[in-house]
């Protein structure tokens, strides 16, 4: 267990810059797998998500490790590759099921546990499965496992009836070494799957559309080790962005892609909040307070669901009446509890939360459901008045931002790891 100790009340003023997207990370890392001998892969952040999926290449029988003299940096090498992937780590984070297509795609078996991580939704492997099968693969639950087998995939065409980032991830992995032509339908559009593809596409794979909704692949023979470097975090560029805007700071957050943030920057700026864009970097200060807006969450290029708990928290301090809607995780919403504890007023009613807003709120014992909720929490703990104790038990801040104590401490911030 690790506990948080903030004290709030303090506006956070400063120049920050943004690290690497752990979701993008995760599946490139992954999908190493079908590259041999030595990949390079740089701008990935040093956190617990990052680093479980490179204990599962390891398990996998593959060498990767962070470079100990260029930060950041990630080397993989793939010389083998077993077939089954290990029960204690792939139940520990979900992302860890993104092997399943890459092993199988080159052992033609893959062996791999259900999978775990943040209880925010059924989050269903079906999807994964559906794909597979589509092209040629035969999957059988057993004993808590999914076993994927294909002597030869082949190239197929899939329809998904949600566009889920994980399955069209693994899709793409799985079908780049295919047989023939495979073609998405409905595919999931966030950036971190042109990241895949990109990877992916530098070693020598033949991908097209990606972040578009219909994606074409066509499948390759092998692919080749390659030097790539991952995208910006989008979701960390938000949550910073939401601290400068609760603690009525003034921020610049360098390293962004402005577009991947356009959904974040728009329901800003609809609040009152002073957003502007400068090529690779944004500005956000908020010198008045802020009114209520209403959100929903929708796929990308619609508002995170990965922003939700942030904006809630932003939310019980605007002027009015906000209306927050989730539409793709329904248990997202574990936070709320949490946040009245601190003085927000918040009523649930079916997959909306109505948000009257307060003038403050004031520190309390809270615990972390979530990731993002953990992020959510320490928002609200530098917004209130008085400290605010946040237990984490399952480390869940840890899992998804990296240095984020240093990062917000760097900026006026006071808060500590306390035993």
């Amino acid at each position: 267990m690790q506990k948080f100790l903030i004290k709030g009340n303090r506006a956070l003023k400063g120049e920050i810059q943004i690290s690497g997207a752990k979701n993008a990370a995760l599946p490139i890392l992954a999908a190493a797998i079908m590259l041999p001998g030595r990949s390079v892969i740089r701008n990935v952040p040093n956190l617990l998500d990052v680093t479980t999926i490179i204990r599962v290449l390891r398990a996998l029988g593959l060498k990767a490790e962070y470079s100990q003299s260029k930060p950041n940096t990630v080397n993989v090498w793939n010389y083998q590759v077993k077939h089954v992937a290990p029960y204690e780590l792939v139940t520990k984070m979900r992302a860890s099921f993104f092997v399943i297509g890459p092993i199988l795609a080159v052992k033609g078996l893959a062996k791999i546990p259900l999978p775990g991580g943040c209880a925010i939704g059924s989050r269903p492997v079906d999807i994964h499965i559906k794909g597979l099968e589509a092209l040629g693969a035969k999957v059988e639950l057993e004993h808590g496992f999914v076993i994927a087998k294909a002597d030869k995939l082949r190239g197929g065409k899939i329809y998904f009836d949600f566009p889920s980032v994980g399955a069209t991830e693994s899709v793409i992995m799985a079908a780049a070494l295919a047989d023939g032509e495979t073609v998405i339908e409905n595919a999931a559009r966030e950036p971190e799957i042109i990241d895949l593809a990109n990877f992916l596409n530098k070693a020598g794979a033949k991908i097209e559309g990606a972040g578009k909704e219909i994606i074409h692949i066509q499948g390759v023979n092998s692919l080749a080790p390659v030097d790539h470097a991952i995208i910006p975090d989008r979701i960390e560029a938000g949550t910073m962005m939401m601290a400068a805007a609760i603690t009525r700071g003034d921020m610049k957050i360098g390293g962004i892609v402005p577009e991947h943030i356009e959904a974040t920057v728009r329901k800003l700026q609809e609040s009152g909040i002073y957003v502007e864009l400068d090529g690779d970097s944004v500005r956000v200060k908020n010198d008045d307070g802020f009114r209520s807006v209403d959100v929903k969450t929708l796929p990308y290029p619609g508002f995170p669901t990965d922003m939700q708990p942030q904006f809630t928290s932003l939310l019980c301090l605007a002027k009015g009446t906000s209306v927050i809607t989730e539409t793709v995780f329904e248990n997202r919403f574990m936070h709320l509890q949490e946040l009245k504890r601190m003085g927000a007023d918040i009523r649930l009613e079916g997959q909306s939360a109505i948000i009257s807003g307060v003038e403050k709120m004031s520190g309390a014992p809270v615990r972390v459901p979530d990731l993002r909720a953990g992020a959510a929490l320490i928002l609200a703990g530098l917004a209130a008045e008085g400290e605010t104790l946040l237990e984490d038990r399952d480390h869940h801040i840890n899992r998804g931002y990296e240095k984020l104590l240093e990062k917000l401490s760097a900026l006026g911030a006071d808060i500590k790891k306390v035993s």
